[in-house]
């Protein structure tokens, strides 16, 4: 009887969505995960007991019983996964799966995507939790369930790319059991140890060594490839000798480069960093840092996940601060007590009306004891005595703000207000609350303060009018409201770069310089040719090498007339017409201490981001 009534739910949805495949295996998954079933998206056909639910192209999206690990003996833990942590794994309406992923075929490689089609990374909607090499290589990892469904959509679409260069052929839901997640975590390495981040995760891992024998294994495996000229991973989180040759490299660009570049720390060989999405927050700190790039900012929604409010949030701040004068990142929810955000960011930017959970405001007050920057907008945060009271009269319509601004002049607009406003009267220190803005009516309500912390420079501005909403906001309830927004606007903007500016933010826009050609460079001139022949094979008629992102085109020297453009860079592949004021070549061979590792470099003074570059 149970199995009647869940076909008959499968027709009753076909029946209803049709030929609308996305919306089928949204309604699907979020009806059906939390009954005793799984759910598969595979390139074969289905198996005994699985049924049907979309067929698209040779691809299906089935059902069928649960699927339960309960011997994860087999697979390794990764240092950033939850499975450390057993009691934060798989909140509320989330989905545990695995990705089974086998080598890409060297046609596909070279054919990429289909241009028109929206590539969607794994790792940016998920978090990977443990994996077991082989074929198929396997992933275990966990996903809200709208996320879950939007990497089988993508599946199905051919759109799923993996980070480790392998090809999707199998994602199934999974039932872990709890004796198996303890029996994991108590084998979980520990902060201390080496361990594998997803970086490393590739197929050419091991498993079922001990870790000096790993390394043993390792070490014969690459003396013996280099031998025979076969390609090999690098492992450069358990592999000594990789670590060596990878310091090596970035210790010679330190000395030919003119820029200061920050000493690395000397644990970083055997640190571990998550990769993640939606752009991974804690990888992508350490990065920035590093390399000395654009400092972080941070976009906090509370447990709202939905990647149009964040683009929105950063679209204004977009409009305020320099394009390349810092980085935003989104800070989830279960990243605040996870990730080491405070102290890597300069300003956190919270835009959600949900209240702050106890443990999350003990770490924002921290960050503020730190020296950190709060924007809080419509937010229910609030410190130091000051206190909301509800106006319910106020919600979602606009109202007339003055604002105070630093040259003790004043500004009107009309801005949406959250419905809430600040109390008259603090309970602590009314010496570190100043009041920055009133509504302009009767009661004059406070709808702006500015509240220092601590004794580092820590302070806050928390407004109960939406900075970050325009007219065309969907709480936008009339046509008179609408052209009240639409007449501020400028004068939100103004306001908001004083409030950032108050805040320690630079809101000058620089003018973005012009992108520039790439140039192929090597020390060992022996390399470079055997490089360059083996591109003649790699590249199409015109010398282009194809991408998702970003198409290079290889050219024999700058007198080739081939514009620069986001999508398609020139790389120069003669090296007597290279200089640079920023890079020496000849400082950077007297410094590399490697046989093969650096020998090839791409050299280039202004580019859009190295993470397309070299993406495929």
């Amino acid at each position: 009887a149970p199995a009647m009534l869940i076909t008959l739910c499968y027709l009753y949805l076909w029946a209803r969505w049709g030929p609308r495949s996305a919306a089928l295996v949204r309604s699907t998954v979020r009806r059906l995960h939390r009954s005793r079933c799984s759910f598969t998206f595979c390139a074969r056909q289905p198996r005994p007991g699985e049924r049907v639910c979309l067929r698209i192209g040779g691809k299906v999206f089935c059902t069928g019983e649960a699927q339960f690990l309960d011997d994860l003996n087999r697979w390794s833990v990764l240092l950033i996964s939850p499975f450390i942590h057993p009691e934060r794994l798989l909140p509320a309406e989330h989905i545990a799966f695995v990705t089974e992923s086998i080598p890409a075929q060297t046609e596909n490689l070279q054919k990429g995507p289909d241009p028109p089609k929206e590539i969607v990374k794994w790792s940016d909607f998920c978090s990977p939790l443990a994996y077991k090499p082989g074929e198929p290589f396997k992933l275990i990892a966990e996903a809200s369930v709208d996320n879950f469904s939007s990497l089988g959509i993508a599946f199905l679409e051919d759109r799923l790319q993996m980070e480790n260069g392998m090809v999707p052929h199998r994602i199934v839901s999974v039932h872990l059991e709890e004796s198996a997640l303890k029996e994991l975590a108590q084998e979980a390495p520990s902060v201390s140890e080496k361990s594998t981040d997803m970086d490393a995760v590739t197929p050419a891992g091991k498993s079922g060594l001990g870790r000096g024998e790993e390394e043993k294994s390792q070490l014969e495996e690459e003396k013996e490839h280099e031998e025979t000229g076969e390609h090999h991973h690098l492992h450069l989180s358990s592999c000594h000798e990789c670590l060596q040759l990878e310091s090596s490299t970035i210790e010679s660009v330190k000395f030919a480069s003119a820029e200061n570049i920050p000493e690395l720390p000397n644990d970083c060989s055997s640190r571990t960093e998550e990769e993640e999405e939606d752009e991974c927050l804690e990888k992508g700190m350490k990065r920035i840092n590093l390399a000395g790039k654009p400092p972080n900012i941070l976009i906090y929604l509370g447990s709202e996940a939905a990647k149009e409010r964040f683009e929105q949030v950063k679209a204004v701040l977009r409009e305020c601060i320099g394009a390349e004068s810092y980085t935003i990142y989104q800070l989830h929810q279960e990243q605040v007590l996870r990730d080491p955000w405070a102290d890597n960011s300069l300003l956190l930017l919270i835009a959600s009306e949900e209240p702050i959970p106890e443990q999350s405001h003990r770490q924002f007050m921290k960050f503020l004891s730190k020296g950190g920057k709060i924007l809080a907008l419509a937010s229910s945060f609030t410190f130091g005595g000051v206190q909301i009271k509800h106006r319910n009269k106020l919600r979602k319509a606009v109202h007339e703000l003055v604002v105070s601004r630093k040259d003790s002049t004043e500004v009107k607009l009309n801005l949406l207000v959250s419905g809430c406003v600040f109390e008259e009267g603090v309970k602590g220190d009314p010496s570190r609350v100043k009041v920055l803005s009133r509504l302009n009516n009767a009661d004059k309500d406070t709808v702006m303060v500015h509240v220092t912390h601590g004794s580092s420079g820590g302070e806050a501005i928390l407004s109960q009018a939406h900075l970050e909403l325009d007219s065309n906001s969907m709480d936008v309830q009339t046509e008179e409201d609408f052209n009240l927004l639409k007449m501020s606007n400028s004068k939100r903007y103004e306001v908001l770069r004083e409030i950032l500016t108050c805040l320690g933010l630079s809101c000058e826009l620089s003018e973005i310089p012009e992108l520039t050609p790439i140039y192929l460079l090597s020390p060992d001139e022996e390399i470079h040719l055997a490089f360059l022949k083996w591109l003649e094979g790699n590249v199409d008629a015109e010398g282009v090498r194809a991408s998702s992102k970003v198409s290079l085109k290889f050219v024999p020297s700058c007198e080739s007339q081939v514009e620069v453009a986001p999508s398609l860079v020139p790389v120069i592949t003669e090296m007597g017409s290279f200089s640079s004021e920023h890079f020496s070549l000849e400082t950077y061979q007297q410094h590399l201490q490697t046989k093969k590792l650096g020998k090839i470099l791409l050299f280039t003074e202004v580019t859009t981001t190295t993470m397309n570059l070299l993406d495929g």
